[in-house]
Order: C-alpha cells, then structure tokens, then sequence
C-alpha cells in the first residue's frame, strides 16, 4: 500500500550549495527546536559553512525565516506532483488519495513529519510580519493547489460546499495534527494522534460528499 502512495523519489533535493545547505539546516533544525530556539551559530554549524556564508546569502535570521517558507513550498512541490494520486480519476479519490500520502508519511521522530512553516507561523505570527506572511504563503498557497480538485469533487458530486473553504479547512486538520502531535510523550504516540486525525478527516469528507450526494 505505501508503495504505491509515496513517489520513488527524495522529499527535497540534495543540497547544490551553501545557500541550500543552510536552508536543509534551517528545515532540520527548526523542524527539532523552533525558530527562536535556532542560532545563527547553529544553523553554520548543523550546514557546515561558516558565518560569512551565512551572510553572504541572507542579511539576518528573519531574511533565513521568509525564505526558508518559500524553499519549504517549492522544494516539496516535485514531490507532491509526481505522487501516484495526482493520477486519479475521480477527484474526490484524488484528495482521499492525498491523504493517504500524509498519513503514509507520518511516523518517526515527530519533527520528521512536522511542518516547517507550520512551526515558524506559531512563534513569529505577531513578532514578525515577513514570516508571517511567509508562512501565510506556504500554508495557504498549499490549500490553493486543492481548490480545482475540490471544484471538481463539488460539481459530479453536486454537494452544496465552497470549494476555496473546503481546501482551506483540509489544511487546518493536517496543520492542526502536527500542532497537537507535539503534546504527547513517545514519537509513537504523536505519530498515532496525527494518523488518527487524518483518517477522520478523511472520513468526514467521504461522508460529506456522499450524504449531499444521496439528497
């Protein structure tokens, strides 16, 4: 089953040079301990290139922040494109088949499946207005790739739903697992909650289109 939801191919590409080292360290470092908690002497460090690296290719660790969002966004994208549901028919089995992906994804370290923008939006939503905006992108921009498939799903099932609102509140259930995948003790326990909260999600949408489609 994995096998055939998750594309043979690396989440993020290799590292070509310092400014994508730094940025795989940010991914990693920050995905462990959060924003504020990562030092620019950290990110040199865990990267292997030194701070005059650091700021050849960033002007400060908020200039790291804005464009760590963005190379989360599109270093992840080839991967969600090349993924076996995206060759799904039906678009309802298309987004359930997405979700498929994120629950056979989930397991491991908790940081392993945990959301980089996700985790930067908590802590700088208010301290600062280019990360906010940054991670605002991400998320939703996420969400925006879905609104077509859920257009889709909301005209052959002909169910009464707002396709935008109905990507948009996809994305809150999976932001919303990892959140609260962090409260537990055991790496176990977390990967458990965050699969469990998916499946339901997947369960509500199945039911939702097709209660309305029965009507």
């Amino acid at each position: 089953m994995v096998g055939r939801v998750i594309p043979n191919r690396p989440f993020r590409p290799a590292p070509q040079n310092a400014r994508d080292k730094l940025l795989e360290a940010g991914v990693r470092l920050i995905r462990k301990q959060g924003f504020a908690a990562t030092s620019v002497g950290e990110l040199c460090e865990e990267a292997g290139v030194t701070k005059g690296a650091f700021f050849h290719h960033f002007d400060s660790k908020e200039a790291l922040g804005v464009e760590l969002a963005r190379y989360w966004s599109t270093s992840t994208s080839g991967f969600f494109d090349d993924a076996p549901y995206r060759q799904i028919d039906d678009p309802l089995e298309r987004i359930l088949g997405y979700l498929d992906l994120r629950i056979a994804l989930v397991g491991g370290p908790t940081e392993s499946f945990s959301c980089v923008a996700g985790t930067m939006i908590q802590e700088g939503f208010r301290s600062s207005e280019p990360i906010r905006a940054a991670c605002a992108d991400s998320i939703l921009g996420n969400a925006d790739l879905f609104v077509g498939d859920f257009a889709e799903a909301v005209s052959k099932y002909g169910i009464d739903a707002d396709p935008r609102s109905l990507s948009i509140h996809m994305q809150v259930v999976i932001q919303g697992a990892f959140i609260l995948a962090k409260t537990q003790e055991t790496d176990e326990r977390a990967a458990a909650m965050a699969r469990e909260s998916l499946m339901h999600l997947k369960r509500y949408l199945t039911l939702l289109f097709e209660k309305d489609a029965s009507r």
